[in-house]
């Protein structure tokens, strides 16, 4: 008996919160796409108190190809790494494409172009290609926030050069059984998942802008110095712990140092009024940065310096 269900090839995951601004744009992107496999378009909302669940409704309504589209809204905001490993969970492609309702693609062949190397290159785990940054002021440039350097491809390049992949360019093996516990504990989600799927394979970047990233609209886009190196040393942290490759452990511990040092510089120069130089605060970062490989050590430390 002949199964009537059709076999998805790509899965498109899209998590939104609060982007009634944005997600018409972000999913006619989509719906727009030219292939030759069957498509599924993933939405999550995670309990938006704006428009965009209604916005999202009148599209599965109105849309011809409505019907791609499977919506799923939470009841109560879970946050961003919780919201996008239950809509990773919803993905049934051979393959997983990316792109949050703050950003759009532009090529309607993007998909299938990623697709069709992906087929032909099994090494590799995951696809990325340049994209254009849009403004605040509407303009739209290129890209100025990224640069992919040479080795790209690999695991140990990503590790030491950080996050040079932008989350709407992105297509992916749909490969990860499970998340780790780290992961949702991360405060940065998309390096994180590269991070896990260069362990099981090649990246490929192909040179052409294909989607719209909106700067300043994103959660870290607005962040500020010191709140983005509190959440660099999170980030490092829950590396540190979800890899067991000594080679990889020891580019992020250099790393998660380096964030160590310009959080104590920050601090200096956004309090150096307030603070001098031996207080509590910069003995204990520094009991932090020289024992961090000695935990024992460290709180036998802390414990002496807190009591005399």
């Amino acid at each position: 008996m002949e199964s009537n269900e059709k076999t998805i090839t790509v899965s498109v995951e899209m998590i939104t919160f609060k982007q009634e601004l944005y997600i018409q744009e972000a999913v006619e992107g989509v719906l727009m796409q030219q292939t030759n496999f069957d498509f599924e378009l993933i939405i999550v909302d995670d309990c938006s108190p704006d428009s965009t669940a209604e916005i999202i409704e009148a599209i599965i309504k109105n849309h011809p190809k409505g019907d791609r589209i499977k919506y799923f809204r939470h009841k109560e905001n879970i946050g961003m790494q919780a919201n996008g490993v239950f809509a990773y969970h919803q993905c049934n492609g051979k393959y997983v494409a990316l792109c949050e309702g703050d950003d759009y693609w532009t090529d309607p062949l993007k998909l299938q172009k990623q697709v069709d190397f992906l087929e032909a290159n099994p090494d590799y785990v995951l696809c990325f290609h340049s994209v254009n940054i849009l403004n605040k002021d509407g303009t739209i440039v290129e890209d100025f926030i990224t640069k992919v350097p040479e080795n790209y491809e690999t695991l140990e390049t990503l590790a030491r050069l950080g996050n040079y992949i932008h989350t709407p360019s992105v297509v992916f093996r749909n490969i990860i059984k499970e998340f780790p516990f780290e992961f949702e504990l991360s405060p940065i989600g998309d390096y994180f998942l590269y991070m896990m799927l260069a362990k099981e394979g090649k990246l490929k970047y192909i040179e052409e802008g294909m989607a719209v990233y909106r700067y300043g609209v994103g959660v870290f886009s607005s962040s500020s110095d010191l709140s983005m190196i509190k959440s660099n040393l999170k980030l490092f942290t829950c590396l540190l712990s979800y890899f067991n490759e000594e080679k990889i452990n020891k580019i992020i511990f250099k790393r998660q140092l380096e964030s160590v040092l310009a959080l104590e510089l920050s601090l200096h120069s956004k309090y150096s009024d307030s603070f001098v130089s031996n207080h509590i605060f910069f003995v204990l970062l520094k009991i932090v940065k020289c024992n961090y490989k000695f935990p024992k050590r460290m709180i036998k430390k802390i414990y002496y310096k807190l009591k005399y």
